[in-house]
């Protein structure tokens, strides 16, 4: 069999509600507001000379994402699509020159590894997880978004046993607010993600006093450059930490895994680098008792997918992110949509991926823009909001630390 093509399907994606997303941020201006915001995804199929097409997603800025997708292509059209490590070394190697490998290159070619693993299951009949070594689960407990009590009590009433609130404006009185709605019985999580991100002795501070609501985990409390900062948080507090999802490749990940930084690595599946490299990822971290959640949250429905395998497939699988009422379009984008029955999903059993897009579909919501400057209605310091800082220290500590 031989890669004869790859082709790219990019869309503009209406926004989830924003009382059923966990963040306080908004689009900025200067960019198209169709839908009101500039979530893009963007799918791939490589096609083969014996007539078997695999479907893959990308993300980590997909309008630039594509680009890099058709600069590889003429690298990988003739090879034989099963070689999937090798043909991963060959995508590196190519990139190499450009510098050291981000989310775009990442992006890129995790589109195209997921697509090479679903022509692989496809051609031998069996769905991927089969090729990672078998199922060790056959459904995947999920988590939704939630920054009210009245959104949260909806998701319970739903099944869903775990929530995510976002933000850094007032984490401490959100958070409690949730944990009086929703008892003891729902685990809770909150993603600290700037701007503006904290500073390490701020985060330590405002992690201490998350303690008393024994959060499933505090995701990405400060800048994911400063990885030395995750040790000082560590140290401060007992709360699991969480981090993961803007790097790519298990080099990106390899210091919050082996300095065991992390409680829990998160890993995006459209732009860590494939089922390749998630697979790799997720043995580093059993290694060091580290569970796995893959970032998803803004994702389209076919690295759900991808997901899906990668966590029946592993022992250290703790949980998926998914917005189960996102975007009215996202079920009419792809075929089938995953079943999920009180907070859990259905393990795929098709050949390969065992999903496809609906094209025609797809082909409805061009492209508008892909770029906005964040705005998080009260995180940032008074007066400060047009300064645009990528970090900022707390004023008023007394309010914003305590209940």
């Amino acid at each position: 069999m031989k890669i004869t093509g790859i082709r790219t399907f990019l869309m503009h994606v209406g926004q989830p509600d924003p009382a059923n997303w966990a963040s306080d941020q908004r689009s900025g201006s200067g960019v198209s507001k169709q839908f009101g915001g500039t979530r893009n995804w963007l799918f791939l199929k490589v096609d083969t000379d014996e007539g078997i097409t695999g479907i893959g997603e990308c993300s980590g800025w997909p309008r630039v994402v594509e680009t890099a997708i058709h600069d590889l292509a003429p690298l990988l059209i003739g090879e034989d699509p099963a070689h999937t490590e090798r043909l991963w070394q060959k995508m590196h190697i190519a990139m190499m020159g450009h510098g050291m490998l981000g989310t775009v290159g990442g992006g890129a070619m995790t589109g195209i590894d997921m697509a090479l693993w679903d022509i692989k299951g496809k051609a031998l009949g069996v769905p991927v997880w089969m090729l990672l070594g078998g199922k060790v689960r056959d459904r995947i407990p999920i988590y939704s978004h939630a920054n009210t009590p009245e959104r949260a009590l909806a998701i319970k009433a739903r099944g869903i046993k775990a929530i995510k609130c976002g933000g850094v404006a007032d984490p401490v009185r959100k958070v409690a607010a949730l944990r009086d709605a929703v008892g003891d019985d729902m685990d809770i999580a909150i993603d600290l993600h700037g701007p503006p991100w904290l500073t390490p002795a701020d985060a330590c501070r405002l992690v201490r006093a998350l303690e008393p609501y024994e959060l499933m985990w505090v995701e990405d409390p400060i800048a994911p450059e400063n990885i030395d900062g995750y040790r000082r948080i560590r140290d401060a507090a007992h709360v699991p930490l969480a981090a993961g999802e803007r790097s790519a490749t298990i080099f990106g990940e390899r210091e919050l895994i082996e300095k065991e930084l992390v409680d829990i690595i998160q890993p995006d599946t459209g732009r860590a680098g494939g089922i390749t490299q998630m697979k790799k990822i997720a043995a580093m971290a059993e290694a060091h008792h580290i569970q796995m959640a893959p970032h998803s949250g803004s994702l389209g429905p076919v690295a759900e997918y991808a997901a899906l395998h990668l966590l029946a497939a592993i022992p250290n699988a703790l949980i998926l992110e998914r917005l189960d009422d996102d975007w009215d379009g996202r079920r009419q984008t792809i075929v089938p949509h995953p079943q999920q029955v009180d907070g859990l999903i259905a393990v795929p059993d098709g050949p390969g991926l065992g999903c496809d897009i609906d094209e025609a579909f797809v082909a409805r919501f061009p492209s508008n823009g892909n770029v906005s400057v964040p705005q998080s209605a009260g995180a940032y310091n008074p007066g400060t909001d047009n300064e645009n800082l990528y970090v900022q220290t707390r004023q008023s500590r007394r309010t914003y630390f305590n209940r």
